[in-house]
This record gives C-alpha cells, sequence and structure tokens, in this order.
C-alpha cells in the first residue's frame, strides 16, 4: 500500500550541508583537514560564550524558556527596540520555514533571485506555493527583474543581501527605492545572515527602515560572525503583530537554553564580533591577491566567502581539493564558494589550488 506522500514533496531535494572534516578524515584516512564549505567563523566564538554555556548546563534537566526573554531583553536593548519584534528559531532557516507557512497558500507566487540561499525554494514547495526565480544580473539580485515579476499572486519575496553564494550586495539606495514600489501587501524578507560582515560601504541598515515598510522582515543569526553555528540560533525582526502571528506555528522550545545564554554572551562582546570580522576582511585580500596569481575569476565579497570560478568542473575541483584535505563548496558549472579561513587554512588552500592548478 502506498503511503499519503504530499505530492509538493516529490520535486524538492534535500539540503545538503557542508561536508564535516570526521567523514572526509575518515574516508580518505587523512588527519589534517580544514573545511572552508559552510561559512562557519573560523575564529571560534567569545570566551564569554562557553563560560555561558557551562553555567546553563545546570539547567539542562528543564524545558527552555519558550520565550528566550532574556534573549529577546538583550536584543531589544541592541537595537533600541520593542522587545515583541524579535521572533527566534534554531537558525534563521527556520524563521524562513515559519514565514511560508504563515503568508503562503497553495498556488501562491514567492519570489526569490537565483542563485540564492537555496532554503527559500524548500519553504515555498512545501508549502504548496509556487516558486518565481529570477537570475541574477552581474552576479547581484536583479531588483528590476524582480518588480517586473510581482503579480496578484505574489505574497513573499525573498532578498539574500549579501546575496549566498555570490558575495555581493544591494545598496541602501538600491534597497529603499526598491521597497518603494513593492505593494504593501507583499512581504519581503531581507534575509542579512552576513550583515556583520557588511554593514558600512554601501550596505542598507534595514532595521530603522521598520517604521516605513510594515511589511518587511529582516532576518539576522548568530552562527556566522558570532561563531555560534552549532546552537543554532536565529532571529527575526519586524512588526509586534508579524511576531505574533509567526509564534502562533514556532515550536514552544525551539532555541535551547544552551544557545539562549550564549546567544545572551556574545551579543555583550561585540570586540570579538569586530575581531573576527576584521580578520576575515584581512583573508578576503589574501586571497583575492593569490586568486589573481592563478588567473582565476572572483567576484569581489562583502562575506566570509568568495565566489570564484576555476577551469574545472565544480565537483571535479572540489574532489581534487578533498583528496588534499580541504574541503570547499562545489555550485553550479564551474564555480566554487569558499569560506575565507584563518591565516593557516588560507595558506594552505593556496598551497593546494597551486598543485591543482
Amino acid at each position: 500500500m502506498a503511503l499519503p506522500f504530499r505530492d509538493v514533496i516529490e520535486n524538492i531535494s534535500p539540503y545538503v550541508p557542508g561536508k564535516p572534516i570526521s567523514d572526509v578524515q575518515r574516508e580518505l584516512g587523512l588527519s589534517n583537514v580544514i573545511k572552508l564549505a559552510s561559512n562557519e567563523n573560523p575564529f571560534g566564538c567569545s570566551p564569554k560564550v562557553k563560560q555561558a554555556i557551562a553555567e546553563g548546563l545546570s539547567e539542562i534537566n528543564l524545558y527552555p524558556d519558550g520565550n528566550a526573554t532574556l534573549l529577546r531583553e538583550s536584543l531589544a536593548r541592541h537595537y533600541g527596540l520593542d522587545p515583541e519584534q524579535f521572533v527566534f528559531g534554531a537558525g534563521s532557516n527556520e524563521i524562513i520555514s515559519f514565514i511560508a507557512q504563515l503568508f503562503l497558500n497553495p498556488g501562491d507566487e514567492s519570489i526569490y533571485p537565483m542563485p540564492s540561499f537555496v532554503w527559500y525554494n524548500t519553504a515555498v514547495r512545501a508549502v504548496g506555493a509556487v516558486p518565481v526565480k529570477i537570475p541574477l544580473r552581474d552576479y547581484t539580485t536583479d531588483l528590476d527583474a524582480i518588480k517586473s515579476s510581482i503579480t496578484e499572486k505574489t505574497k513573499i519575496i525573498w532578498i539574500c543581501n549579501p546575496n549566498n553564494p555570490t558575495g555581493t550586495i544591494i545598496t541602501d539606495k538600491q534597497q529603499e527605492e526598491f521597497l518603494d514600489s513593492v505593494p504593501r501587501n507583499v512581504v519581503v524578507v531581507l534575509d542579512e545572515a552576513y550583515y556583520e560582515y557588511a554593514k558600512g560601504e554601501g550596505f542598507p541598515e534595514s532595521v530603522p527602515l521598520l517604521k516605513k515598510y510594515p511589511n518587511i522582515i529582516v532576518l539576522r543569526t548568530f552562527s556566522k560572525a558570532y561563531g555560534l553555528a552549532a546552537l543554532r540560533v536565529g532571529y527575526g525582526i519586524t512588526s509586534p503583530e508579524i511576531v505574533s502571528y509567526l509564534n502562533r506555528i514556532r515550536p514552544p522550545f525551539n532555541v535551547n537554553t544552551l544557545a539562549q545564554k550564549a546567544a545572551v554572551a556574545a551579543l555583550e562582546d561585540q570586540s570579538f564580533v569586530s575581531y573576527a570580522v576584521s580578520e576575515t576582511k584581512k583573508g578576503r585580500l589574501t586571497l583575492y591577491e593569490a586568486f589573481e596569481k592563478l588567473g582565476l575569476k572572483y567576484i569581489k565579497s562583502y562575506t566570509n566567502f568568495i565566489w570564484v570560478e576555476t577551469s574545472y568542473q565544480s565537483g571535479e575541483i572540489f574532489q581534487k581539493l578533498l583528496k588534499k584535505g580541504v574541503i570547499i563548496r562545489p555550485f553550479m558549472d564551474n564555480w566554487i564558494r569558499i569560506t575565507v579561513g584563518t591565516e593557516e587554512e588560507n595558506r594552505a588552500l593556496i598551497k593546494s589550488l597551486e598543485e591543482i592548478l
């Protein structure tokens, strides 16, 4: 007897994360392996985080605070906002799913650039809605084409800024002009997972725009610059009304106690974030210089990763680097995405590329 799987799930591919270090060590018999595939922070996390986690171990027999009260209040102080303007997820990708569940009915349309963060496609398809994929223009989100694609069926537009995997941005002026042109009954999600790396240099400050545009949701995370990827803490910033609806479908204990305590501690140590961002920018320049010497095309990045074109198919260069103990992320055609590592990791990557190319 066939099980009643939903039809819309048939065309959804499972998310494939970056290959873990332990898998490569076991499969290839390598002892020294570096991972530059998943845009993790190679500089770790704040020492205050480790202390907060240690202190929280005595509470693991208790359910987490479902309201994430301390984290909510800490973020409200950090941004100067109402505590009721925040919603929390086990990573911002969980909040993406909540948003799709909240606003999309079967047959509705949802627009996003392509290539971009793959979870938009999963979240949209899982609720039976129709994804409308808009190709990038010059490796950057094509806002004009997105505007032209809005119909009466459009319910959500996803803007990944900086865009993953290309690392490009839309500027503050471009974003505000775009928001002015979008009907107020269309939700615009500004996914800013890499905000800490990109701020300045014309990058938008989206949070102040919440007062002007009640239809926007800003997504940020503790997984990247704060170095808490394993703990899964993402958050959305929007109107209290939208938050109240998102909380109706959010699981009651989706962000665990240790993650909440770690996020509060991480937020209090902005000096660590500044250090991680500064070192990442130095590393980017080192890799740019190496790519130029190797004749590799790359796209200027505003993030902790770089979009690079090689003479090999992406899967082939992935395998060649893997055998040398370097994990990167293969994408489409000849394009790969490389996370900026520590100085030692960057040098190991460069050496491996020189040997291969």
